[in-house]
C-alpha cells in the first residue's frame, strides 16, 4: 500500500490561492526563530555604542549626491558648529547629506557617528567617520536613531527621510520618547509639508491637534539652525 501524501496547505493571500509545504513552512519557521538572537545582538551593540556618546545631535537628509550644493554646505557648517558646541554628530554613515554632517564634525576635529546598514548592494560608507556601527536591520537600526541624540535635524530628503522623520515625529507625539527638539530646514523644501498639516490634517480632517504644529521648527539658515537647537537642547 501506497504511503499517504499529505497535501500541501492551502494559503489565501490577497484574493490568490498560494500552495506551501507544511514541511517546508515549518522549517522556515525555525530558521526565523533563531533571528530573534541576531535582533538582541544588534539592539545590545546599538545601545552600547550610543552609551559612548553623552550630547549628540542626528542629521537626517538625502543620500543622494544630486542634492543643491547649498544644502550640502549649509550641513558642513551647521554639523561643524554643533561639534565646536561638543555635540557628537550621528549619521546613517552614507554619502549626500549624511556625508556632509560627517564632514563638518571631522573637520571640526569632533566627533562623526555613523548607523549605516548592510544591504545587497552595498551602501557606501563616507570617510569622515570616526566611529560607526552596521546594522542588518532597518528596524533594529531605526531604534537606534530614535534614542541616539538630544536633537534631530532634516534637511531635504527622499522616501527613507521623511519615513524616518513621521517616525520621530509620532513617537514624540504619543510620548514613546522624551520630547525631542525635532528642526525641519530648509523652508522651501518643508513648506508643502507644513501645508499638509495644518489645512488638511488639522483644520479639514482634524486628525491631529494644534499642538501637534509645535513639535518641530522649520530654519532656514545656518544661523537660526544653530541658535535653535542651543536653545531647546536642555544641556
Amino acid at each position: 500500500m501506497d504511503d499517504k501524501i499529505t497535501p500541501p496547505t492551502i494559503h489565501r493571500m490577497e484574493g490568490e490561492l498560494m500552495l506551501c509545504d507544511p514541511e517546508k513552512t515549518d522549517q522556515t519557521r525555525d530558521v526565523e526563530s533563531w533571528r530573534i538572537f541576531k535582533i538582541m545582538a544588534e539592539l545590545v551593540d546599538g545601545f552600547q555604542l550610543l552609551r559612548k556618546y553623552r550630547l549628540a545631535a542626528t542629521f537626517f537628509g538625502s543620500a543622494r549626491t544630486s542634492l543643491d550644493e547649498k544644502i550640502y554646505a549649509d550641513a558642513v557648517a551647521l554639523s561643524g558648529k554643533l561639534a565646536d558646541s561638543g555635540f557628537t554628530i550621528m549619521t546613517g554613515g552614507a554619502s549626500g547629506i549624511m556625508e556632509a554632517a560627517s564632514r563638518g564634525a571631522y573637520q571640526a576635529g569632533g566627533k562623526s557617528v555613523g548607523l549605516n546598514i548592510n544591504l545587497p548592494l552595498e551602501q557606501g560608507v563616507n570617510q569622515y567617520l570616526t566611529d560607526r556601527l552596521a546594522f542588518n536591520y532597518f528596524f533594529t537600526r531605526k531604534v537606534m536613531l530614535a534614542f541616539a541624540s538630544e536633537v534631530y535635524i532634516f534637511f531635504p530628503g527622499g522616501f527613507g527621510t521623511l519615513d524616518e522623520f513621521f517616525e520621530i515625529l509620532t513617537l514624540v507625539q504619543t510620548g514613546k520618547v522624551k520630547r525631542i527638539p525635532i528642526i525641519l530646514y530648509g523652508r522651501e523644501y518643508w513648506a508643502p509639508f507644513l501645508e499638509l498639516f495644518e489645512k488638511h490634517l488639522l483644520l479639514k480632517y482634524q486628525t491631529i491637534s494644534k499642538e501637534d504644529l509645535k513639535l518641530y521648527n522649520v530654519v532656514d539658515s545656518v544661523e537660526e539652525a544653530y541658535e535653535a537647537v542651543l536653545k531647546l537642547v536642555k544641556c
